[in-house]
């Protein structure tokens, strides 16, 4: 799975709690409604609307709980597109452990935030490509640890330093609209997507085509989208229209 100059993808999101599928509003726990007792069930369902990648996130990882690294095995046995995963990836074993037994690019935050270095080192060993770096921001600065301790940087100024340090590209989520479908801000989105020179998958509040069709303009090389489609305020093979970048 990589980045193309005139694609943008549409990637559907299996929100992972409690081994079910799940949707958060702002990523609260507590807020979850469950969508679907089989997360598998549920990629392989996208793969058969012909979604070309699955955003996979361990929602009890990102809350320093338990992993659900059993249902992960399950989905990526269920389905032939490429999983991008991220949630709880916090040391470099598992890390190694995700991408050694067939996740195509692994997601880390928190590690990645708090030492960079780490970037570098598992780029080195599996590639740049592999390895993307998610910057949540909540009232304009980087959060960590399931989107709970606030940074002190930008999504800006945390990319820049994470390009740097060998990052293939950046899962930027708005936590502020995240899960409420009401749409999202588009000048965070513009000012990280010129800030750095790595490709930008976008997450976060997407309810309509029509938002779609301005994230297509942005420069963005994907967008995640979680509630809009499962709400059905989204048809999400209408999407895929808009992969191609005008």
């Amino acid at each position: 799975m990589s980045f193309q100059d005139n694609k943008m993808l549409i990637i559907p999101a299996v929100d992972i709690k409690n081994g079910k599928c799940v949707q958060l509003v702002q990523g609260k726990p507590g807020t979850e409604q469950i969508i679907i007792e089989n997360p598998a069930e549920v990629a392989r369902s996208w793969e058969e609307k012909n979604a070309t990648n699955i955003h996979v996130i361990d929602l009890d990882g990102a809350f320093g709980e338990k992993n659900n690294i059993s249902v992960v095995k399950k989905i990526l046995d269920t389905v032939s597109v490429p999983i991008q995963m991220g949630g709880g990836i916090r040391t470099k074993e598992y890390a190694k452990e995700l991408l050694d037994m067939g996740i195509e690019r692994i997601i880390l935050g928190t590690m990645a935030i708090e030492n960079p270095l780490i970037v570098q080192e598992l780029a080195d060993e599996y590639s740049s490509e592999r390895i993307m770096v998610s910057l949540d921001s909540k009232d304009s600065k980087v959060v960590i640890k399931g989107w709970t301790e606030k940074t002190s940087r930008t999504a800006p100024e945390m990319g820049k330093i994470l390009e740097e340090n060998g990052a293939g590209g950046i899962l930027f989520t708005n936590v502020d609209v995240e899960g409420l479908l009401n749409g999202f801000n588009l000048d965070p989105v513009l000012e990280l997507v010129n800030s750095v020179k790595i490709p930008i998958v976008y997450s976060g509040g997407i309810s309509s085509l029509e938002d779609i069709k301005t994230l297509q303009k942005t420069g963005v090389k994907g967008i995640v989208i979680g509630s809009a489609i499962y709400k059905g305020k989204i048809d999400f093979e209408k999407t895929l229209k808009y992969e191609n970048i005008i």
